[in-house]
């Protein structure tokens, strides 16, 4: 009597199958996404959001590191450096 109306059709398997998989796809990417906003805030807490203070002298190494001036002037502008400090006085330029 009813053999075939009560069953889904080719269509009907293809919807259930991909709706199926779009559930899952999102409660998983839903789980990750809220891991990953956990552990996002766990780590900002941790850390002062300011970065550390680079000594001048550090800051003429990187230069001379990248090739951004020579070694004489590397020496020159250490030699200033260093001689500045043991004045006392200020390392800006103003």
């Amino acid at each position: 009597m009813f053999w075939y109306d009560h069953d889904l059709g080719g269509w009907g398997w293809f919807a259930m199958s991909a709706s199926m998989i779009l559930f899952w796809a999102l409660i998983i990417a839903a789980g990750v996404l809220l891991f990953r906003a956990l552990a996002r805030t766990s780590d900002t807490r941790t850390t002062t959001g300011t970065p550390p203070a680079t000594h001048p002298e550090e800051l003429l190494a990187e230069r001379f590191a990248r090739g951004e001036i020579d070694e004489d002037e590397y020496h020159r502008r250490l030699t200033v450096l260093r001689a500045r400090a043991a004045d006392g006085r200020p390392l800006s330029k103003s």
